[in-house]
């Protein structure tokens, strides 16, 4: 459910709000890669963007860095028991 639930979170996102994914990705394949590898990044940098990125924002990115990790690395570690 983890790599399933952020993806659909960003597809109802840019379904809803399509302005907001233009102004904050310069490219459609830079969103599609976060689509993709990243999903919790990419969700906490859509949140993080409209300011600019400075001080408690680059924490706030960190943490959905770190939930990116547990989403593929949980999977890992579930397997082996």
């Amino acid at each position: 459910m983890t790599l399933i639930g952020p993806r659909f979170g960003i597809l109802l996102w840019w379904l809803l709000d399509q302005d907001r994914w233009r102004a904050t990705f310069s490219s459609f394949w830079i969103a599609a890669i976060g689509f993709f590898f990243a999903p919790w990044t990419t969700i906490f940098y859509m949140v993080t963007f409209p300011g600019g990125i400075e001080g408690f924002d680059w924490i706030i990115l960190g943490i959905g860095v770190v939930l990116d990790f547990g989403s593929y690395s949980g999977g890992v570690f579930s397997r082996r028991r």
